[in-house]
């Protein structure tokens, strides 16, 4: 474990499948592992900032979503053949609470990463940064600036915008989704893929771009690119409404 890579990642299926694809090219690496909040307190905080009706209103598309599932089993099985989405083995694991207790900043400062690379956590906070004292570079799902929060890809087939369905791997700094950006692609979305395959999708096409992105920052190579001229929109889960509009008006699921 020589590189100096260090990752912190969320228990995800594209996490995972970012962290393999980096170790295949790069070697093995250290691999914080956030446990984060439970989905009560998160959908806690939505309600605050959002409003119940609204948060309701998104736990009924979640719902339709898993009721529909089966239906894209066979497109999940051909994108999964291309990922793997193993979690590393323990000798490589560092698990904890969360990323931002001064525990866990100890023990990443002791790592002394040389670049960290960040996928499917919560918001890092600045002592956090201040502890890696490296490039951070977090895998967005989504094209910034103008697909920032979640649900990018989504976002930009219903906008009508499938040039924009893509990912994105940007530095970290303290708003969401708003550090400069290193690296992006476009994506092809098939017709038979919906809000249950956009990762998927993203993880299986992106995983060079990861690869050849990070080489990039641990040679010392951390410049950004020139500013987007896209506008810059934060977008949260799809409502109901939100969701039987564009599926029934642009066939986006």
């Amino acid at each position: 474990m020589s590189s100096g890579l260090v990752a912190l990642v969320g228990d995800a299926p594209h996490a995972w499948t970012m962290v393999n694809a980096l170790r295949k090219r790069l070697g093995d690496f250290p691999v914080v592992v956030e446990r984060g909040e439970p989905a009560s307190a998160f959908w806690a905080r939505r309600r605050k900032k959002l409003g119940a009706g609204v948060v309701y209103s998104m736990k009924a598309v979640q719902l339709a979503a898993k009721i529909t599932k089966p239906l894209s089993r066979a497109r999940l099985s051909e994108l999964q053949a291309a990922c793997d989405a193993t979690p590393v083995p323990n000798h490589l694991r560092i698990n904890v609470g969360n990323l931002n207790d001064a525990d866990t900043r100890a023990k990443i400062r002791a790592l002394e990463p040389k670049a960290v690379f960040v996928a499917s956590t919560g918001m890092l906070r600045k002592p956090l940064l201040e502890a890696c004292a490296c490039p951070v570079v977090n895998y967005h799902s989504g094209v910034n600036p103008a697909y920032r929060g979640i649900n990018g890809g989504y976002f930009a087939l219903a906008n009508g915008e499938p040039e924009h369905f893509g990912v994105t791997l940007h530095l970290v700094d303290l708003g969401v989704d708003t550090g400069p950006i290193l690296a992006t692609n476009r994506i092809p979305v098939a017709a038979n893929d919906n809000l249950q395959t956009y990762m998927t999708l993203m993880a299986a096409r992106s995983q060079d771009l990861v690869v050849e992105t990070m080489a990039r920052v641990l040679a010392g190579d951390a410049n950004p690119l020139p500013p987007s001229k896209l506008p810059s929109n934060q977008y949260y889960a799809p409502t109901l409404g939100q969701y039987l509009a564009n599926g029934l008006a642009r066939g986006v699921w």
